[in-house]
């Protein structure tokens, strides 16, 4: 059976894991083609040295039923991105789904350190794989997009505008790209409304990645262990839940109400009806404000 998405084409940018892994996994259970991408090759690894390749997401695609198609790129090169774009082009001929998620900075950065005692190169090797990625990865991606109407950009960040208004996040740092690409998301619809296409930030909740799994030492199947030292982990939820929000924004066509705003896995379910894979429906922004930072005992009741 076709589903929602099939002749489409996506691209996902910074697919090997996380977020990027269950949007290109998720596109291509709707049926697009995706291109995932990424640095972490079962030939070389990216400095993360971990497990997690960008051919193994291809193929976790396919298995859903799309097409998945593995690229290595590395996003700070302009010329390997150019070339991305040109073989999307000449093997599709079209692009109708782009997914900023390129980040890179998990070990870049110190939590509530101030700008003055953190790492400087650390900081500003954050900054350009959080933010300069994302306007290489647009800049070329883009006009490919445009040639036909309705094409979706989705910036991956983390917080909503609301949440990250108002909170401070981490360290100066992350701060300032995780609030950078919302702001792209904003810019982006602002461009993009007028030409026909649609732009929106994107945040998941506490993403059980696999690097915050390993984190906290469990596994998908025993992630509930971690509740007794992180109570609050109780809202967490799989990059599938984020990874179905993109897909009901890629397959709505009315999808041009979101442009230009920053949205949330959790507030988009309430919206589409979709749900994580145990069927809950998990709402970590609304938790966060109303529970964790207010100071309130771990309770999900009412929030998944």
């Amino acid at each position: 059976m076709p589903g929602p998405l099939d002749g489409k084409v996506a691209l996902v940018a910074g697919a090997t894991r996380g977020a990027g892994r269950g949007i290109a996994v998720e596109l291509g259970a709707a049926g697009a083609t995706v291109y995932a991408t990424g640095r972490s090759t079962r030939a070389h690894r990216s400095e993360y040295d971990r497990p997690e390749t960008v051919e193994d997401t291809a193929d976790l695609v396919t298995a859903a039923g799309g097409h998945g198609i593995a690229v290595p790129v590395d996003h700070l090169e302009p010329a390997a991105v150019r070339a991305l774009v040109d073989r999307v082009a000449d093997e599709q001929g079209r692009l109708d789904i782009l997914v900023n998620d390129i980040w890179g900075g998990e070990n870049l950065f110190a939590w509530d350190r101030p700008v003055w005692e953190h790492d400087l190169d650390d900081g500003l090797r954050l900054l350009r794989l959080a933010v300069e990625t994302h306007a290489i990865t647009s800049h070329f991606a883009l006009p490919l997009l445009l040639r036909g109407p309705g094409g979706l950009v989705v910036e991956m960040t983390d917080g909503t505008a609301d949440y990250n208004r108002d909170t401070y996040r981490v360290s100066f740092f992350y701060d300032l790209a995780k609030t950078a690409v919302l702001r792209m998301g904003f810019a982006l619809g602002h461009e993009l409304g007028p030409r026909g296409a649609t732009a929106v930030a994107l945040t998941p909740g506490w993403l059980r990645s696999e690097i915050m799994l390993d984190h906290f030492k469990v596994t998908e199947e025993t992630w509930r262990d971690a509740l007794d030292t992180v109570p609050h982990f109780a809202i967490s939820e799989t990059p599938r839940y984020v990874g179905r929000a993109v897909a009901a924004l890629a397959a709505d066509p009315e999808v041009a109400r979101w442009n230009g705003q920053s949205l949330s896995s959790g507030g988009l379910a309430r919206v589409y009806g979709f749900t994580d894979l145990d069927g809950s429906r998990p709402d970590a922004w609304r938790y966060l404000v109303e529970v964790q930072d207010a100071g309130r005992p771990a309770d999900v009741t009412g929030y998944r």
